[in-house]
């Protein structure tokens, strides 16, 4: 058991480092910007006008210090899947259908018996988007990494067309929350997972490294009945007003988290706000909705609050908790 408060930022992670990032090179990346370009920095996917009215949407992600685990644990399997869906759930934020998928894998030396296996969950998670694995790039680095070590980050594209795009600009006051469960840890917060759980404890190892739920499944037919939605990845329910800033998110029901949360809780120190901006605690996906029955038949989502009048914020006040998250 951790004996004193441990956060993400004393494992090495800055948020506010990460976002002051953002506002500091947002400037300097518009200044690239075209007539076509409809959203780019700060949106969980960028928009781009295309022939036909048609919009791509386009985003970029890895999967964190998550990979120590499958190198430790020597199962490459899963990280694959993680990684696709880091890009994809992020994309159908959009309303965006996914259409192809892209990887780059760096490692010290090619080695087929950790590569097949990585291929094999990249390929799995975009068949199940319905996404084509188009190409990538394997790169030897060994000066980079060392023996057994190896990381990825992947790119993936979709399409929409311009009247069906979900940029958040529906949602309105009075519009219910509904959540998607997540399936674990997701691919956030490892830097600070890996300080808490120790090596010879197989067991947890494994529960952190059960892959990142894909979420197209449960949204691609229901996208019409959609007024926004959030991926709920690094930041936590920081993600929500992503949807649209103009507005406050009011929870009022938090479903039960994974026990792994419970033990992250106990060996971090960490309560309320903190854990709900470091982990995603068990709400992977977000959705906005006015018509939230006939979502929840079609998904099995719960409802957790509703969007209110504000700027950004997401206000928690259940029987257990109560915080405030900038978004």
């Amino acid at each position: 058991m951790q004996a004193q408060k441990i956060s993400y930022k004393d494992a090495g992670v800055d948020l506010a480092v990460a976002d002051a990032l953002v506002d500091k090179i947002k400037a300097r990346v518009q200044s690239t910007y075209g007539d076509n370009v409809v959203s780019g920095v700060g949106g969980f996917a960028a928009l781009y006008k295309s022939a036909g009215g048609k919009i791509l949407a386009a985003g970029t992600d890895g999967v964190g210090t998550k990979v120590k685990i499958a190198q430790a644990l020597n199962k490459h399997d899963t990280i694959g899947i993680d990684l696709v869906a880091m890009c994809a759930n992020d994309i159908i934020c959009t309303g965006a259908t996914p259409l192809f998928f892209l990887d780059y894998l760096a490692m010290a030396k090619i080695d087929l018996a950790v590569l097949d296996p990585i291929i094999a969950g990249i390929t799995s998670a975009c068949k199940d988007c319905g996404m084509a694995l188009i190409g990538g790039e394997t790169a030897e680095m060994p000066d980079v990494y060392a023996k057994g070590e190896y990381d990825l980050a992947g790119f993936a594209v979709g399409e929409a067309d311009e009247a069906d795009i979900i940029d958040g600009s529906r949602v309105k006051a009075g519009d219910t929350l509904l959540a998607l469960p997540s399936s674990g840890i997701h691919s956030n917060g490892f830097s600070l997972v890996r300080k808490l759980i120790k090596p010879e404890e197989q067991d947890l190892l494994a529960a952190a490294l059960v892959p990142t739920r894909l979420y197209w499944q449960d949204i691609k037919d229901i996208r019409p009945l959609i007024h926004g939605m959030a991926h709920i990845t690094g930041g936590g329910l920081g993600n929500i007003p992503r949807m649209n800033g103009a507005f406050d998110y009011l929870i009022d029901h938090l479903p039960e988290p994974q026990e792994i949360f419970g033990m992250l809780a106990e060996r971090s120190g960490l309560a309320g706000k903190e854990l709900y901006e470091t982990f995603n605690m068990g709400i992977g996906f977000v959705i906005a909705t006015d018509k939230p029955d006939a979502v929840t038949a079609k998904t099995g989502a719960v409802k957790i609050g509703r969007v209110a009048a504000g700027g950004g914020q997401v206000r928690v006040a259940t029987e257990k908790t109560a915080f405030a998250l900038q978004g």
